[in-house]
């Protein structure tokens, strides 16, 4: 539905539908984990921000009725891939 969507607010990296669930989803990247893994980055100020950010995306969207919501955290480390969805 939207890839690097931007406002004044910041930036959703991607809002897709799966199964009638609109998820937006943080994507994470880091070479090594010398400072943790990358979905350790999304802690609660980065869910805050991420939550007001799909607030506004939906209120810029064509009505559609309720929805139901996800927020998914992509995990990419030296290459590896781990989604965790429902991650907040």
């Amino acid at each position: 539905m939207a890839r690097n969507w931007r406002c004044a607010l910041g930036e959703l990296d991607l809002v897709l539908e799966r199964r009638g669930v609109v998820v937006f989803c943080e994507v994470k990247a880091r070479s090594s984990d010398a400072f943790g893994v990358p979905a350790e980055a999304v802690g609660a100020a980065k869910q805050a921000r991420l939550h007001r950010l799909a607030a506004r995306w939906l209120a810029e969207q064509e009505p559609r009725g309720p929805a139901r919501l996800r927020f998914d955290v992509v995990s990419v480390l030296a290459g590896r891939i781990e989604v965790i969805e429902g991650a907040f």
